[in-house]
């Protein structure tokens, strides 16, 4: 059941997402829904995938930008997948 939930919730997220079509109403709808911390995370964990796409390793990445280790694996875990091909 909450799985059921959450693949509908999702569904609707991506699906308002695509419906955006300015940077600037980009950036008012995350501002809207994101915590200040969230804020913070996802564009770390996004310049994150792009060291790793650089080569840079992990160890220095977390050390640069402040985080975990784990953090930085999830993200080399995630790229091995191929979830970043469009970036």
């Amino acid at each position: 059941m909450k799985d059921t939930v959450y693949k509908k919730r999702f569904g609707e997220l991506v699906s308002t997402l695509l419906k955006i079509k300015s940077k600037e109403q980009m950036k008012d709808f995350i501002k809207g829904i994101l915590s200040p911390k969230e804020l913070n995370e996802i564009p770390t964990r996004l310049t994150i995938v792009k060291m790793l796409k650089q080569k840079v390793s992990q160890r220095k990445i977390a050390e640069k930008l402040k985080v975990g280790i784990a953090t930085v694996t999830r993200g080399s875990r995630e790229l091995k997948k191929g979830s970043f091909k469009y970036i």
